[in-house]
Order: structure tokens, then C-alpha cells, then sequence
């Protein structure tokens, strides 16, 4: 499956799918035409999937998924956390948002895993796929063209360029999509008032917190645990982060510190700004997510928000409706553009109706905690009334964890001998 064989080294391969980016969506999409039989290369263009502060929360809507595919045993045994109840602080109240427990899904649980084991462990399930080819180190440059139609991907490797001709070329490389810039495909910015700083703390053994969102006049803060320690997300007013550094490293970790005094000593792992990352947040998506031969899924045709943690799980389920849309027709050439659209056509709803409660939430509670002022915070009505009716929390926890037009895997499997 990996890059290394001689046809890879090649200035020119030639394959039915090429997927452009290893992430979730690509990933799991090349999973799913690897088991149909469809000749098919992956590109992931670093030489592992080590990336930290990378999305890694997966939902019961991507677990179902993966106990359809029937991979699901093998997932949960590797290393996670299991997150039922989302609980919050705003000033001194707080309150519950969200409770899994109450939704009617095999698994009521987000498992918190580092997104490099998730892909890592389809990369290795998908080596049973003689179909399947996946190259690291393969940077995509360019698109090779046929007149108005994408013939394939120009790629640099660490051996050399290489021209990889396919009937269909799928984007998966995220926010940054240099297939989307190359194929000159719109985008509508929808925008978001704030960023996001990403970075660890320490924990003691045996050191536990439910609490995961803590909101203050000005600050906001967001806490995962993470086991043997605590993954943190301060967020900050957009284009702030410049400002939060003239404070000095010392001011940050005392708001952190006082925010949340469970991090008082673990904190000490952050010695300088290059363990804080940041993470520019866009809402964004695209008016056409098709040319004739190309399809962009996942991130590169539409960049979420963190809010609700669902940008791995949309990835996740646009490349299932690919897979149930497309596989059957890749068996026998290159699908229209009508055909490619059809993917749109399923997934934009979904995509708009997450994206409109993010900028909900966005406009209604972050903005205004961000606000500077020294007013009392209180939590918003609509939150206070969530908190105090839990059946209201089984549909706030619905939409976080199973989301809108959930994917079931209807793809073929083709006979292996």
C-alpha cells in the first residue's frame, strides 16, 4: 500500500481514483473503494500522519460507520476516552448541554482518540485491498488536464515528480486545497469572530473533571481529558492572537490558571509560545464542488467551525456518500459532472444546517463572551433552559453526535479470492 514500489517511482502512473489527501475524508474514502475493487491511490503528502491539534473526536455517526465496515472491535481497542455528558461554567453557573446517554444510537459516546491513530488504523485495515495504493511523502503540485476536463494529479516525491492519470480525481486536502485553488472552484466565506489557541497540559494520576467549557467576561476556554493529560483550546477574538502574546506568556497561563485551577501545575509543561498553536478558524464552502473528472469532499469544500467538534465526522460522511454515489459508476470510466454533483446534492444540506448552528452559537454565546467589558456573565436563557430540561439535552446531543442525514455504508464490496 505504501509508496516504494517501482510503478510509484515512475514519472507516470495511471489508476481509476485519485484521492488528494490522507486525512479522514480521504482516508476513509480510499477505504471504501479499496473494498469495492476500484483501483485506487491515496496521496498524503508528509511522511506519517503525526500532526497534533488535529480534530480528534469521533462521533457515534463515525463509529456506526466503522461497525458497518466492521472494523469497529479493532478501533475501540486502541487508546480513547469516552465523553457522554458536555458539561459548562458561565461565571459562577453551570449548566449541562448536551447528554449522549439519552440518544437512541449503538454507541452513545464520543471517543476521543488522536486523529494519527484513526488514520493510521484505516491506512493498516486497508492494506487488505490489493486495489488499494497509499503514498506518503507525495505532495500534490498541480492537475494534469485534458482540455476542460481533470485528467489527473502532478505529484512530488521524494523520488522524483510524478504524473498519476485518473479517470476521476477526488480533493480531500483540507481548509488549504491546492486542488480546489488549482481547479479555480469559488468559495463562499461565511467567517467566524474568533481563533483558536491549542495547547497541553499536565495531569496527575487520577486527576478527573467533567467540566469541559468554562466562559468568563472576555475568555473562553475549552478542556478535553485526554487520560495521562489535559488538551486545551483558549479561545480569543479574531486576529487577537498577536495581542495575547504582547501580554506575555506569564499573563496567558494566568488566565488559563485562574480560569481553570485544575491546570494550576500542569500548565508548567507550556515553557514557551511553541507549545501554544494556533488554529485560524473559517467557515467557508464551495458554490461548485465539481469540475468535469475532479470532486472536492471533506474540508476542502467545506471548512467547519470547532464548535461541536463535527469537522472529522462530516469528512467521515461526506466520503461514505461518495463511496455509496460513485463506486458502482467507477467501475466502468469516469463519472459526469451530473453524476459527481450528485455528492453536492446529498451532502449540502447536511453541511448548511451544521454550519448554521455554528454560526448560531458563534453570534449568540461566543461573541458576546468575547465582548470586553467587565459586566457579570450569566449563561443565555436558551442554555439555562437546556441545562434544566434533560430531554432538551438529548437533542442538543443528537445533532453533536449523529448530525444531520447521517451516512449508512451502501457501497459494494467486491469478492476477494
Amino acid at each position: 500500500m505504501d509508496a516504494g514500489t517501482s510503478s510509484e517511482r515512475s514519472s507516470r502512473l495511471d489508476t481509476r481514483c485519485c484521492i488528494v489527501g490522507g486525512g479522514p475524508a480521504g482516508m476513509m474514502l480510499g477505504y471504501l473503494l479499496g473494498r469495492a475493487g476500484i483501483d485506487t491511490v491515496v496521496l498524503e503528502k508528509h511522511a506519517d500522519f503525526f500532526r497534533d491539534f488535529r480534530g480528534d473526536t469521533v462521533h457515534p455517526s463515525t463509529l456506526q460507520v466503522m461497525d458497518e465496515l466492521g472494523l469497529i472491535d479493532g478501533l475501540l481497542k486502541l487508546p480513547h476516552q469516552r465523553v457522554q455528558k458536555m458539561d459548562g461554567k458561565f461565571g459562577d453557573t453551570s449548566i449541562r448541554v448536551a447528554d449522549l446517554s439519552r440518544v437512541p444510537t449503538k454507541y452513545p459516546f464520543i471517543a476521543l482518540m488522536p486523529q494519527w491513530d484513526f488514520l493510521n488504523f484505516l491506512r493498516e485495515s486497508g492494506k487488505q485491498f490489493a486495489s488499494l495504493k497509499v503514498m506518503m511523502n507525495a505532495e500534490a503540485a498541480d492537475l494534469v488536464w485534458s482540455g476542460d476536463t481533470v485528467a489527473g494529479v502532478k505529484v512530488n516525491t521524494p523520488d522524483g515528480p510524478v504524473e498519476i492519470h485518473a479517470d476521476l480525481t477526488i480533493g480531500c486536502d483540507g481548509r488549504h486545497s491546492v486542488v480546489r485553488q488549482r481547479a479555480n472552484l469559488e468559495l463562499t466565506e461565511i467567517g467566524a469572530p474568533m481563533d483558536v489557541l491549542w495547547f497541553r497540559a499536565g495531569k496527575r494520576l487520577g486527576e478527573t473533571e467533567n467540566l469541559f467549557a468554562r466562559v468568563e467576561t472576555g475568555k473562553m476556554m475549552v478542556t478535553f481529558d485526554r487520560g495521562d493529560y489535559w488538551q486545551c483550546a483558549y479561545v480569543i477574538a479574531k486576529g487577537q492572537y498577536e495581542a495575547v502574546k504582547a501580554r506575555g506568556l506569564e499573563a496567558f497561563l494566568d488566565d488559563v490558571k485562574r480560569m481553570a485551577p485544575i491546570l494550576k501545575e500542569g500548565v508548567a509543561e507550556v515553557k514557551t509560545w511553541d507549545d501554544v498553536k494556533l488554529l485560524t478558524v473559517a467557515i467557508d464552502r464551495l458554490k461548485h464542488w465539481t469540475r468535469p473528472g475532479l470532486l472536492c469532499i471533506g474540508d476542502a469544500a467545506h471548512a467547519m467551525s470547532p464548535i461541536g467538534g463535527v469537522g472529522v465526522n462530516l469528512a467521515v460522511q461526506d466520503a461514505v456518500a461518495t463511496a455509496n454515489l460513485l463506486a458502482a459508476r467507477l467501475t466502468k470510466g469516469r463519472p459526469s459532472e451530473d453524476e459527481l454533483d450528485a455528492v453536492r446534492r446529498r451532502r449540502e444540506f447536511p453541511v448548511r444546517m451544521t454550519q448554521a448552528m455554528q454560526v448560531m452559537v458563534q453570534n449568540n454565546l461566543i461573541s458576546a463572551a468575547l465582548s470586553p467589558g467587565d459586566r457579570p456573565l450569566s449563561a443565555p436563557v436558551f442554555l439555562r433552559i437546556i441545562s434544566a430540561v434533560p430531554w432538551l439535552q438529548g437533542l442538543t446531543a443528537r445533532f453533536v453526535a449523529v448530525g444531520v442525514r447521517p451516512e449508512h455504508v451502501q457501497s459494494p464490496e467486491a469478492a476477494r479470492s
